[in-house]
């Protein structure tokens, strides 16, 4: 039996990794799209790995990472990997992987249920969205029931962000559409629900300015850095980083699109503080995911 997650030993937890393939091998995207991103991101190794892959590639690294997948079938007519099996494989992996699930916000209340389901009986940790994919404005008040039961279970929610590698050079984008990925648009989820624990992830381009607004003004907003190489960040994420959102700023890689490995190296060429490197890489996770008593 793998041994659980011990947050001292780790020297990172990666707060943004997808599972991208399913255990027959299906992967997450319509071909089209897959091939689009991997055009956009460029060569970065293996780019379907299985959750047990990704679960080593981390272990290897003494480092763990929130895992899931996204559920855009409404949109894209394409079955979403079950949430059920990257559940699974962190139960299977509990020293690497924590599990957050992804829901359509087009299913409803049948959304909302499965929500529930997910973390009572499959220990879920927190729900990913992505507006671009799921084509939808996160402060659209038909999301709510869903934000409420995420509140209501404790569980964090994160919302993709800025630019979307999705669709990328595809003709009209491949119809996904970047309006919806504003961060301004989840200042009203986060005033709503101020119980609620929101992850903005990305740098935001070409809306950095709006994430960085909204983060410090609302105390349950948080930011990921992941999805850009840290040598592409914009100044201004970087001077908040070592100062206003020192406590608020997560390590994310995007793995399997960034390895983990560019982006530490690229980080450590960063003018961020001695003392506030470690909270970004491991310690704000770790209190956020509630991993320490602190």
């Amino acid at each position: 039996m793998t041994a659980p997650l011990d947050v001292a030993s780790l020297t990172a937890i990666d707060v943004h990794v997808h599972c991208e393939v399913s255990r027959e091998g299906r992967p997450s995207l319509p071909p089209d799209l897959l091939a689009a991103s991997e055009k956009h991101f460029g060569p970065g190794g293996q780019r379907l790995p299985q959750l047990a892959e990704v679960a080593e590639h981390y272990r290897e690294r003494h480092m763990a990472c929130v895992v899931f997948t996204v559920d855009a079938e409404s949109t894209t007519g394409y079955p979403a990997i079950p949430n059920e099996e990257v559940a699974e494989a962190a139960a299977e992996h509990p020293d690497v992987l924590i599990p957050f699930a992804s829901i359509d916000p087009a299913k409803g209340r049948t959304g909302v249920r499965a929500a529930r389901r997910l973390v009572e009986e499959h220990q879920v940790r927190g729900f990913k969205f992505h507006p671009n994919m799921q084509a939808f404005f996160p402060d659209d008040r038909a999301v709510y029931p869903l934000y409420e039961a995420l509140e209501e279970l404790g569980v964090p929610a994160l919302f993709h962000s800025g630019q979307s590698g999705i669709g990328a050079g595809l003709p009209g984008g491949g119809g996904i559409r970047l309006k919806y990925s504003n961060p301004l648009h989840l200042d009203d989820v986060a005033a709503d629900f101020p119980n609620l624990k929101i992850i903005i992830a990305h740098p935001s381009f070409p809306w950095q300015d709006e994430a960085l607004a909204v983060a410090t003004h609302k105390p349950n907003v948080w930011i990921d850095l992941s999805g850009w190489s840290p040598k592409y960040f914009p100044p201004q994420l970087v001077q908040y980083a070592n100062t206003l959102l020192r406590d608020k700023v997560l390590f994310g890689s995007d793995f399997p699109l960034i390895t983990p490995d560019r982006w530490l190296k690229d980080f450590a060429a960063l003018p961020v503080k001695d003392e506030v490197r470690p909270k970004i890489l491991k310690e704000n996770a770790a209190r956020l995911f509630g991993l320490t008593k602190d």
